[in-house]
């Protein structure tokens, strides 16, 4: 539509003045990060629980704030730095995804492609996803799973990464392929397969050599044990079953295209300029621009309706990374989340703003809250309280979800109750297809399962009633949970167990050999 004539400003002063404004506008130090960051950030860190924390802001190419907050670990003097390692976790994601559109921008591959035009031997659950799905599919989470489906089995196993795409056809889906959105981790470990059928390079050597070297990136890794063994690294915490405690890091390498990758805020410094400068770091292009918007074309929609908290209508899914409007901009995000350790990195390209939080405690929602009230303070948005509005809610959901379930399976063993079998009845081992054997022994008035797959992973089985008794895994990540026997004519036929949410919500049902 033409503008109309009393519309248009033509006189040259007038538009100076406004270049000038905006220049002023956008270069202009924002107030919150000057004024009130560090005791929003330390307040917000006392509510949430949170030991350690860093935190980068770029505006127009520029660093306006890199800094930490806290201890690397609880009850040692070491502070967190804006040279402290946690893992990213899924904020890995983007990297794959901007591997393959390189490679798909070098005419190497088609991100349209057949994934079995690569991985011959690649299959689904049903032959018609098997024929039609895509690389775009795995990286858009367009297979029809349930979110983190399947990941029980994968997730910190010894499992290689062959092995996890070959029992990807075991996986049955709940939803439609190509309709429902379903985050699928396995899906980029087979994206990240297609790497090395097509260059004869490994993902992790690809990734090292066409981004993190362009980029500058040496202190990001691409290996959790790598990762596992450098000086200024934060502890990994949680308290989603009790006070505050140390739990392991997560070794994501089986995985390592969906997870696996460990940074600083210095180096991500480096990420969210290349992002901001469409594919350009310190005056040379490292990814043509055609390739990294194919990175941030909506692939799949999340939602489509107006967010009751913040001003924002729309969700997609691109190539490892979400895109929503934000009060009228285009905001670019993934979080990423390990045992014990949380991350955002943001970029809003229109307004040259970057920004990423690393956290060491993984049951708070403060990693989100900072990045919302730094987006508030540069896009215009009226002063909340993200953190008080998001703790206000959390509690909410915690008196709707009534008692503290942990508690109430240790009120159900503290009964004492005698177990309708004897303990040796329910010794044995057992199968599932996907997961595969586990073995239950008895010890002394415990059962234990021993989970071959997962080195080092154990359960204890507490009696509880009926046929249900108490799951504590070894690993607290993995949860305390019911874990339920089959019975059938005085004999065990199968055992259901299931691990905490944030590895898989569903139960696997393990059947008696």
């Amino acid at each position: 539509m033409p503008t109309p004539t009393f519309l248009r400003i033509t006189t040259a002063a007038l538009l100076l003045g406004a270049a000038t404004a905006a220049h002023a506008q956008t270069s202009a130090p924002n107030r919150f990060l000057t004024d009130s960051l560090d005791s929003y950030v330390r307040r917000g860190m006392r509510q949430w629980n949170i030991p350690g924390l860093a935190v980068v802001v770029v505006k127009d190419g520029q660093t306006v704030v890199q800094k930490g907050y806290g201890v690397r670990e609880v009850g040692k003097p070491a502070l967190v730095d804006e040279q402290t390692l946690f893992m990213i976790a899924s904020n890995t994601k983007l990297f794959t995804g901007t591997a393959l559109a390189k490679l798909d921008g070098e005419k190497k591959i088609s991100l349209d492609d057949r994934v079995t035009k690569y991985l011959p031997d690649f299959r689904l659950y049903d032959s018609t996803s098997t024929r039609l799905v895509t690389v775009r599919d795995l990286l858009s989470h367009h297979l029809g799973f349930k979110t983190f489906q399947g990941d029980f089995s994968f997730f910190k196993s010894n499992l290689e990464r062959a092995d996890i795409v070959s029992r990807m056809r075991l996986m049955k889906p709940t939803r439609e392929f190509r309709k429902d959105y379903g985050y699928c981790n396995s899906g980029f470990v087979a994206a990240g397969e297609v790497i090395p059928a097509v260059t004869g390079t490994s993902w992790e050597d690809y990734v090292r050599q066409n981004l993190l070297q362009p980029l500058g990136m040496k202190s990001t890794f691409v290996s959790s044990l790598e990762f596992a063994k450098q000086p200024n690294i934060a502890t990994a915490y949680s308290n989603t079953f009790g006070p505050l405690a140390k739990v392991q890091f997560d070794n994501w390498d089986n995985m390592g295209p969906c997870a696996s990758m460990a940074s600083n805020v210095s180096d991500l410094t480096h990420w969210l300029r290349f992002q901001l400068d469409s594919g350009r770091y310190e005056g040379r292009q490292v990814l043509p621009w055609a390739a990294l918007r194919k990175t941030r074309d909506a692939n799949t929609i999340i939602s489509s309706r107006k967010s009751p908290l913040f001003p924002t209508h729309f969700v997609t899914y691109a190539l490892g990374v979400e895109s929503a409007d934000y009060n009228g901009r285009q905001v670019y995000w993934h979080t990423g989340g390990a045992s014990g350790q949380v991350s955002n990195v943001c970029f809003v390209p229109e307004a040259g703003l970057g920004l990423a939080v690393l956290t060491n405690n993984d049951n708070q929602s403060f990693f989100e809250a900072l990045r919302y009230q730094i987006l508030d303070a540069y896009l215009g948005v009226p002063y909340i309280d993200r953190s008080a509005q998001l703790l206000a809610r959390r509690r909410a959901g915690e008196l709707a979800a009534g008692p503290d379930p942990t508690l109430a399976l240790a009120a159900r063993v503290a009964k004492k109750a005698k177990a309708p079998l004897p303990l040796k009845a329910y010794v044995g081992e057992f199968d599932n297809p996907l997961f595969g054997r586990i073995q239950v022994t008895q010890k002394g008035k415990q059962l234990l399962v021993t989970l071959p797959t997962h080195p080092g992973l154990t359960a204890t089985l507490d009696y509880m009633d009926g046929q249900e008794f108490r799951a504590t895994y070894s690993d607290l990540v993995f949860g305390v949970l019911p874990a339920k026997f089959e019975v059938e004519n005085g004999r065990v036929k199968s055992l259901e167990m299931r691990a905490n949410d944030y590895v898989e919500a569903d139960s696997y049902v393990f059947g008696k050999l």
